[in-house]
């Protein structure tokens, strides 16, 4: 090859990537809430955003995560949680925790077992990071089947179903490492007429037999001592002013009980989509529905695990926080008379900020996984 020839390739491919930089600042990465399937999973799409060591096909991490689980859950690829997760990942649910890849693959094949008809809706995908340090991803899932085949929850009901769940996951180069899941179970098992008393029992039953134990924990760290609630959320985990913001407003709201903040911070018309497939309307619904979780466990202390947010083709930002709240079942409400078990509650909060306003609430947390919380604590009060 002769030096002109060498300099025009070189110049071809200098133009080449110069191309690929600007279509990636000019495309954004894909957004899930007023796109179809097809569209969240393109065919010759080029990458808008480095993806380096992703399988060919992802041309962004939102397109990665939604047509991943797409072919894992609807199209039945099960096996391919061998290339997208690595073999020590660990997962972590409402009660328990999987430890291996091979679990998860089990775990898989089992909840498909019951529900073979369910399909999984991508609602939102929130995210940040990157392919260098790795990105973090909230995904908001709304699946939809019926109940046609025996399971761990017994005959077939033929019923259909509606529930939500929210799927946070950390990836490095095409494969999922950590992943927290929150599924909205006690919605569903009601849906389908199943004893939910007794499914909790199980549930605990089967965790007693394995041998684990709620961990009493005694004092929490929202009052130390005689202290009164700490003033500031801890604003380490934003990444924004925005983000920083949403925690204040929870803190104040969840572990100083100013429960009032919420006609500041909300929305007049606020939409708030909760546990239980509840669909709410207003500031006092909000107000309500929050007393509800904290009434159940007034002792609870309210802590942020994670957040992320994204600017909004709808206009606003939206914003993904994960978070526990821990204390005891020393209040009236869903879970009915106050027991004084220890309950650590997994939630997932997606929020639509516009103009300094909340104007949706999505929130997943699990009664099932709180009742069968208490039904194991009061196994080992019976084996003491």
């Amino acid at each position: 090859m002769s030096t002109t020839d060498t300099a025009n390739k070189a110049t071809a491919s200098e133009k080449s990537a110069e191309k690929t930089s600007a279509r990636t600042q000019a495309e954004p990465v894909l957004q899930v809430e007023r796109r179809d399937f097809v569209d969240l999973v393109p065919e010759n799409r080029a990458r808008v955003q480095p993806m380096r060591g992703f399988d060919p096909c992802y041309t962004d991490i939102v397109d990665y995560i939604v047509r991943c689980t797409h072919k894992i859950w609807d199209e039945r690829d099960v096996g391919l949680i061998y290339s997208h997760y690595t073999h020590n990942c660990v997962l972590y649910n409402a009660l328990g925790t999987i430890y291996t890849r091979e679990q998860v693959v089990l775990d898989t094949l089992q909840r498909l077992v019951a529900f073979p008809e369910r399909r999984g809706m991508a609602t939102q995908v929130i995210w940040n990071g990157n392919d260098v340090d790795g990105f973090y991803t909230s995904h908001l899932v709304t699946g939809s089947g019926r109940h046609t085949q025996p399971s761990q929850y017994g005959k077939p009901t033929n019923r259909t179903f509606t529930t939500r769940t929210v799927a946070d996951c950390m990836i490095l180069e095409n494969k999922i490492y950590r992943e927290w899941v929150v599924s909205d179970n006690m919605s569903l098992m009601r849906q389908l007429g199943l004893d939910t008393d007794q499914i909790a029992y199980n549930m605990a039953k089967e965790q007693f037999d394995k041998g684990f134990r709620l961990t009493e924990i005694g004092e929490n760290r929202r009052l130390l001592g005689q202290y009164p609630p700490e003033s500031d959320p801890d604003y380490t985990l934003a990444h924004s002013d925005i983000e920083a913001q949403v925690l204040g407003w929870l803190h104040e709201i969840y572990n100083k009980r100013m429960l009032g903040k919420v006609k500041e911070v909300y929305a007049s018309n606020v939409q708030w989509h909760g546990p239980l497939m509840k669909e709410l309307y207003g500031q006092a619904s909000v107000i309500h529905q929050t007393l509800a979780l904290i009434g159940m466990i007034p002792d609870g202390a309210w802590m942020p695990q994670h957040i992320c947010s994204n600017p909004c083709e709808e206009g606003g930002t939206k914003v993904a926080v994960r978070w526990v709240m821990e204390g005891h079942h020393l209040g009236y409400g869903e879970l009915g008379k106050p027991t004084g078990q220890r309950l650590l509650v997994m939630g997932m909060s997606h929020y639509h900020v516009v103009n300094g306003k909340i104007v949706d609430e999505w929130v997943v947390y699990d009664h099932l996984a709180m009742l069968a919380q208490i039904k194991l604590g009061q196994l080992a009060e019976t084996e003491a």
